[in-house]
């Protein structure tokens, strides 16, 4: 049998454009394109502004360019830069698994920049992210990290080596080195997305895809790394997952493709809370005023309990981070205001009386039924129950967005654009859409990356 360093890079090594079918290259220019919108939506937060800062103080004989600001910088610092901004909003795309969960598109960032500072070609952009998404998705099938203490991070970080060696054009043997660099030094904890929830939580992956950056260079120069890093006697095995596990297999081999299975945010917060929103706006319709709520029961699966409802900070955030993985405070931005905006996420909202009241009268509780369903379902039941007595339901499955229930290309759009507004003009963001539409046919994908520049 061999390892799964083996083989992870001999798929990696192996896998062609030409293997994707053109559902999954068009999958994949979907989720670009949301990834870069996020991108530009992150770029005025104060983490994206203290990655910029530090991605400014390092220069490089091999530069690559930072998003919006067009700074240049080394390929690992580019990639953090740019990794914080898209992940700052919690509005790109996610997988869900009965194994471990998390946001694959963060690698995006490392494709982009890579490619930008490579030249590579926009049909290599396509063929490097839907190795990444396969690589995330299928380790995330095999083990569910959070129980154990480890963030999902640490998968991503496994995601984001194998595109870096993939388009910084290493043979399999050196990909295999790429992985052991990458993973043997690279550990996240999942502190990160619990109680009091820092301006970490949004720089994690970008991290992870900074250090699998820098271990794909080491490799590309001729460094190994310790090996079997997963079957070893101090490997990941041994100290993350306690236990071995396998791969079910990896996408074209009749397995089909992961990124066909990652679902795109209807609304800037955690993925888990994005059903129990729309359950909450389709019973907002049948109530005069908020008011009139005297409680509200949801009841959904485990790991949205756990994540978004599990712990007293999710009642009372009081920062932006808590507030958007933290399903009573969003369900009643949803009931007061209609919608959840990035903006709702301010201060002057974390602090709203209003706000803070409604979400004490929202419980949270398993769903045995809706636990059934996952991981192909998010299930929400959703019972408003009004000061008089009377009672309002609602069940939503897969929300807007999910791969079950899609957006469209123009949705997507209509997604980017005001996204895009934080940075460029009108002007520029259609040409910026034009070009990532048609990213397949460019000789030098970086065309993308520096069209977000502003003027």
């Amino acid at each position: 049998m061999p390892t799964i360093v083996e083989q992870l890079s001999a798929y990696a090594s192996a896998l062609r454009y030409e293997d994707l079918p053109p559902e999954v290259v068009q999958q994949a220019k979907r989720l670009i394109v949301d990834s870069v919108g996020c991108a530009l939506g992150g770029y005025t937060s104060d983490p994206a502004g203290i990655a910029r800062e530090l991605a400014g103080m390092v220069t490089s004989s091999q530069p690559a360019t930072v998003i919006g600001s067009g700074q240049r910088s080394s390929l690992d610092m580019a990639t953090f830069a740019n990794g914080v901004m898209l992940r700052f909003l919690d509005f790109n795309d996610g997988y869900t698994s009965t194994g471990e969960s998390g946001h694959p598109s963060d690698s995006i960032a490392a494709v982009l920049t890579l490619a930008e500072a490579l030249k590579r070609s926009g049909k290599e952009v396509i063929t490097a992210t839907v190795l990444a998404y396969e690589v995330f998705c299928r380790i995330c099938d095999a083990v569910d990290l959070k129980p154990l203490g480890f963030d999902h991070v640490t998968v991503g970080g496994v995601a984001s080596t194998a595109a870096a060696a993939k388009l910084l054009g290493l043979p399999e043997k050196d990909i295999a080195q790429a992985f052991n660099l990458g993973i043997a030094p690279n550990v996240a904890l999942y502190q990160t997305r619990i109680g009091h929830v820092s301006m970490w939580k949004g720089c994690a992956y970008a991290n992870a895809s900074r250090n699998a950056v820098f271990a794909a260079m080491l490799a590309a120069r001729g460094m190994t790394g310790p090996a079997p890093i997963f079957e070893g006697v101090g490997g990941y095995f041994k100290a993350v997952t306690r236990a071995p596990f396998q791969l079910a297999g990896l996408g074209g081999r009749g397995n089909g493709y992961k990124i066909m299975e990652c679902s795109i945010k209807h609304f800037p917060l955690g993925q888990y809370s994005q059903t129990v929103v729309e359950a909450a706006l389709e019973v907002r319709a049948k109530i005069a005023n908020v008011d009139e709520i005297a409680e509200i029961r949801i009841e959904t699966v485990s790991a949205a309990v756990r994540l978004m409802a599990g712990d007293p900070e999710k009642w009372t955030p009081a920062t932006r981070e808590t507030a958007d993985h933290s399903m009573p405070y969003t369900v009643a931005v949803a009931l007061i205001y209609g919608g959840v905006e990035s903006r709702h996420f301010d201060d002057d909202c974390l602090r709203d009386p209003k706000i803070l009241a409604l979400a004490q009268r929202i419980k949270v509780a398993l769903s045995e039924e809706a636990e059934k369903r996952m991981p192909e379902a998010m299930r929400c039941y959703f019972t408003l129950t009004t000061k008089s007595g009377v009672t309002h339901q609602a069940l939503v499955d897969y929300h807007r967005g999910h791969y079950k229930n899609p957006m469209t290309e123009a949705e997507i759009e209509a997604k980017f654009r005001p996204l895009a507004a934080q940075v460029l003009s009108s002007a520029q963001t259609d040409r910026l859409l034009d070009k990532l539409w048609r990213i397949e046919d460019l000789a030098d994908a970086g065309e993308c990356v520096r069209l977000t520049v502003a003027g």
